[in-house]
């Protein structure tokens, strides 16, 4: 999944107090980071500036001196260095897009880490108005303990990764069997719940049955594997054990219990 970048709305900032402002109203950081960041702009500021200058002597001795063909050149770094100022929004807007994503994400499996999750399903639920079927499951591995005891953490941590690839890859908002209308990145809701357990979100189903056969393909698919390429001594298939809930989207009621029926509120 790429990283969701935030949309610029306005006049492009053409000043260093311009850009300063834009950052910290588009870009909501911790004070560390922002520090880090203005220092950063402040730092393609002074640079930039110090270019700027010896441009603008060199444009004078050239001048003096009659060189035309060197003035060309100045001009065209002119207009280079003139355009640098509303490419650093830009760059410093996918910086930060880049650091928030990584703030949501499990850094050993890559998917949302609980809290975001979590902020994705409220918001989810708190705003969707249309009668349909949503569903919301938990995964957890069997027997995980014995596999991480017997063959050491190593292993178990592939077998973390592997299974979450395979939540990301068989269990999608995206389905042919769960329609949904929105964004790709808006989709994306499979999160790490903490050790060897797994959550996820289909946001947009035809029937509640829909739910369950997804979440069968899924167990398949972790069954069917061939665990051997994590490591030769996986030579029987390695489960999981999928819980659905399924609620109808029409009966606001049902939305704030969601969570207690899957006992992680």
């Amino acid at each position: 999944m790429q990283p969701k970048r935030f949309a610029s709305s306005g006049p492009q900032p053409r000043t260093r107090n311009q850009l300063i402002a834009w950052v910290r109203e588009h870009c909501p950081l911790s004070s560390h980071l922002e520090a880090e960041l203005l220092d950063a702009i402040e730092a393609v500021f002074t640079r930039h500036e110090k270019l700027w200058e010896e441009s603008k002597r060199e444009a004078i001795q050239a001048l003096s001196r009659g060189f035309s063909d060197k003035m060309a050149r100045v001009r065209t770094e002119l207009s280079a260095k003139d355009a640098t100022i509303s490419s650093i929004s830009h760059y410093f807007e996918a910086l930060v897009a880049d650091l928030t994503d990584l703030s949501h994400r499990d850094p050993k499996t890559r998917l949302m880490n609980l809290d975001h999750f979590f902020e994705q399903l409220e918001s989810f639920l708190a705003l969707e108005q249309r009668g349909r079927w949503c569903a919301v499951g938990l995964v957890d591995i069997t027997g995980f303990k014995l596999y991480n005891d017997a063959l050491g953490h190593a292993v178990g941590d592939r077998i973390i990764a592997r299974v979450a690839h395979l939540l990301r890859e068989q269990v999608r908002s995206s389905d042919v069997i769960a329609r949904e209308g929105h964004s790709a990145c808006a989709n994306e809701l499979h999160a790490r719940f903490g050790g060897d357990e797994f959550c996820f979100m289909i946001r947009d189903l035809a029937e509640y049955g829909q739910a369950y056969t997804i979440g069968d393909r899924f167990r398949e698919a972790v069954e069917q594997y061939d665990w051997t390429m994590e490591d030769s001594r996986l030579a029987q298939a390695v489960r999981v054990d999928v819980g659905v809930v399924c609620l109808w989207l029409g009966r606001v009621a049902q939305r704030h219990s969601i969570a207690r029926r899957l006992s992680i509120d």
